[in-house]
């Protein structure tokens, strides 16, 4: 288990600059410690062997000196050569994960943005799609294509060629229209732009290069047309399998019902669900749902093992490795999926060999073997969650349920199976979300009976629409009910007030510091299971000692420190902090200035600038409400992503450039009514008169080519419109302002 754990250690510590490096140290540094505690130890044994050869000439010093030294930590007692391979094996595992980070090929289709600018040209690339057609966000169609030849490069004054041959990866939206028909192992030629992926430029963003460099891939490119060049695909696959379960069970429930039946057996991975489905369960903790995991392997294992309990071990070996290998193809090999069938594979193995199995020893085995084979996997946020849920349920579940002793069993489960799951995932969520859904506990009591039926139904239902769709269709309209009183319950608990609490950026320190206070709960847990059970204590200290006792329980001062430790420090940036924050747009000023816990939000920008950059800065800044929203454009396309952020948070005051907006009736009416449903306080700018909100001064100077000044700190700033540079002199003098010259931005006076 050492090895295992230095491993992924060194693979972790890879994010630290030189962190294998210190793998090696600590490994070295423990390697140390062991043979110091240890030496004692080995001259006690040797005068011991000494005395047993010779007992009638006892050394008077050796006896004066035989007693035995304190007993080590269980850590210490390991050879030091274990803990010397150990950093050993970290510094390698470091090493591993750089040799096994994809890097561009020679004539990868990446490298034409190098040689040929050819992010300005319009290229037809033909290749072969490797994946199911996904829905983006933004209502583009989604897939991945192996590139095969370049078929002609126009544009930048270059000679055309012609079949150029390119190798890679490359992620391809088109329209959905041209995505239709489009099914994976067939050949397209895809014609549009091809473009280097922009990283993450404001806090809270979305690493796009990041994401892609892990599939293998280093260029996006943008379809306008698609043509088929095959009409059918060259080789079967497992998606075929998954299009029929998922029309099978939509043609029965309809949708969102059928896909959503299909997303809880199949994953995420296999099935394209709505974004507004995905983000509903997402908000109150049930997108463990919605992926391919351990749950499902382990009920569906055991299932099977109950309908061939009467057979040999062999047999219930082979039907369950059968059923393991079909459900991973089914659900597309998610990390999630090959860890617990992995761990479902040890079980099969311990069943037929009459050994019994080592849980915790089991799941660092599946991990290790994982990561073996693609270390990549270890920044796989599903793998993750999957790993330490796991973790969880092994360690924490059985000291729970014995301490709900007082409960029915059934009850003392059913709490303590998500009350573990979320004590071990919830400070990852934190650290990469930033978010917190305080109602996820009771959601996941209420729907456990609810998941358990429609994923047996749902996996019996598919397996019976592979070999008989008829009755397996009839299978799945059984599960109408239970269904729909799933998604009525996510319903609910998504327009309660509060379902999602923005913490703020958590740090890594912050996060090793909660795994820090959970191991040593787990290490205090483990230390009890030995005492003497609760029953059998004496009952008559005083109350003040016995009230005493409870409060320095080391399981409330773990909770006081974990809260405390992401609590507070949100608490004092919130109660100290005055920032002003220009976020990072192409053609849209956004200003987002937080004075105190008082947030003003000036422009949105568009919906996929709102959707993808604002609201993600604002979850990383820990925002939970707006207290002020301006919008100083006329132009719709600059504010249309009102609607999507009063979506995710309220907003007090809405204050709004009065020109005229006829040419952008619809856009305007969007907003008016999303306004109008959150109940937001809508004023129009007064022009020329000042605005205070908080200890920000603002004021309209112009409206129909928007000029507003903004008195921050003491600081004019000033937002101009888009102006001509030979306009900017004579708007200057209307406004009577020495404006800078520059154009649709900011500037500091």
């Amino acid at each position: 288990m050492v090895l295992g754990l230095a491993y992924i250690c060194g693979l972790l510590a890879t994010k630290l600059v030189g962190g294998q490096y210190w793998v090696l140290g600590l490994g070295l540094l423990l390697a140390i410690a062991a043979m110091v505690w240890q030496r004692p130890r080995r001259i006690n044994r040797q005068a011991r062997l000494q005395r047993q050869r010779n007992p009638k000439k006892p050394d008077p010093g050796t006896l004066s000196n035989s007693k035995s030294p304190p007993r080590p930590s269980v850590l210490l007692q390991l050879p030091s050569g274990i803990w010397l391979a150990a950093g050993i094996i970290g510094l390698l595992a470091g090493f591993y994960l750089q040799i096994r980070t994809p890097q561009p090929a020679v004539g990868d289709i990446s490298q034409l943005l190098q040689a040929r600018n050819a992010s300005n040209a319009l290229i037809t690339v033909r290749g072969e799609v490797t994946s199911n057609p996904r829905l983006t966000r933004s209502g583009r169609v989604q897939f991945w294509l192996r590139a095969i030849q370049v078929n002609e490069i126009t544009g930048n004054n270059q000679p055309i060629e012609v079949s150029q041959e390119v190798i890679g990866k490359v992620y391809v939206t088109v329209s959905p229209l041209q995505a239709t028909g489009l099914q994976p192992n067939l050949l397209i030629a895809v014609t549009g732009n091809l473009y280097q992926p922009r990283p993450a430029v404001n806090p809270g963003g979305f690493d796009f290069p990041a994401y892609l460099a892990r599939q293998g891939a280093f260029a996006g490119f943008k379809g306008r047309y698609l043509t088929f060049q095959s009409d059918a695909p060259s080789t079967w696959g497992w998606w075929q399998l998954r299009q029929r379960i998922l029309r099978t069970q939509v043609e029965q429930l309809g949708v969102p019902a059928g896909a959503v039946l299909s997303g809880m057996i199949l994953g995420g991975r296999a099935v394209d669900l709505p974004y507004d489905i995905r983000d509903q369960f997402v908000q109150v903790g049930l997108a463990h749902t919605l992926a391919a995991s351990g749950f499902h392997v382990s009920l569906l294992l055991g299932v099977v093992l109950a309908l061939v309990k009467r057979g040999t071990p062999w047999l219930k070996f082979w039907i369950g490795t059968f059923t393991l290998v079909g459900y991973v193809g089914l659900t597309g090999g998610a990390p999630s999926v090959l860890r617990a069938s992995l761990m479902g594979a040890a079980a099969l193995v311990a069943l037929v060999t009459e050994r019994k199995v080592r849980p915790l020893s089991v799941l660092l085995l599946a991990a290790v073997i994982l990561l073996l084979i693609n270390p990549l996997w270890v920044w796989d946020l599903g793998f993750q969650l999957s790993f330490l849920a796991t973790l969880g349920l092994l360690v924490t579940v059985p000291p729970m349920v014995q301490r709900l002793d007082w409960l029915p069993p059934v009850i003392a489960t059913g709490l303590a199976v998500p009350l573990a799951a979320t004590i071990w995932t919830l400070p990852l969520q934190l650290y990469a979300f930033h978010v917190f859904s305080p109602y996820s506990i009771i959601v996941n009591l209420l729907t456990v009976p609810l998941i358990t039926v429609l994923t047996l139904g749902g996996v019996l239902s598919g397996a019976l629409i592979l070999v008989w769709p008829f009755l397996g269709g009839m299978i799945a309209a059984l599960l109408d009910y239970p269904l729909q009183g799933l998604l009525a319950i996510v319903q609910f608990f998504n327009q309660l007030p509060g379902n999602s609490i923005a913490t703020g950026e958590v740090a890594l320190l912050q996060l090793l510091a909660l795994y820090g206070i959970n191991l040593w709960l787990w290490w205090w847990g483990t230390q009890q299971q030995g005492s003497t059970p609760r029953t059998a204590r004496p009952s008559h200290r005083p109350f003040f000692q016995s009230a005493l006792r409870r409060l320095l329980n080391p399981l409330w001062i773990g909770i006081l420190m974990a809260i405390a430790i992401v609590a507070l420090p949100a608490w004092y940036t919130k109660t100290t902090q005055f920032q002003a924050t220009i976020l990072a747009t192409a053609r849209e000023p956004i200003l987002v200035i937080q004075e105190k816990g008082n947030v003003i939000l000036v422009n949105s920008g568009s919906q996929d600038t709102a959707q993808y950059v604002v609201l993600p800065y604002l979850k990383a800044q820990g925002v939970n409400q707006i207290k002020w929203s301006v919008a100083t454009d006329s132009r719709l396309g600059l504010n249309i992503g009102w609607p999507t952020i009063l979506q995710q948070l309220p907003v007090s005051t809405f204050y709004d450039n009065p020109a005229s907006k006829q040419t952008y009736y619809v856009s305007s009416q969007a907003i008016l009514e999303a306004l109008k449903a959150r109940q937001v306080s809508y004023q129009a700018l007064p022009i020329r008169e000042s605005v205070t909100l908080g200890s920000t001064v603002v004021e309209l100077l112009n409206a129909e080519v928007p000029v507003v000044q903004f008195t921050i700190a003491n600081q004019r700033w000033i937002l101009l419109g888009e102006v001509a540079p030979e306009d900017q002199i004579l708007l200057a003098q209307k406004t009577r302002l020495p404006l800078p010259r520059c154009s649709g931005g900011l500037a500091i006076l």
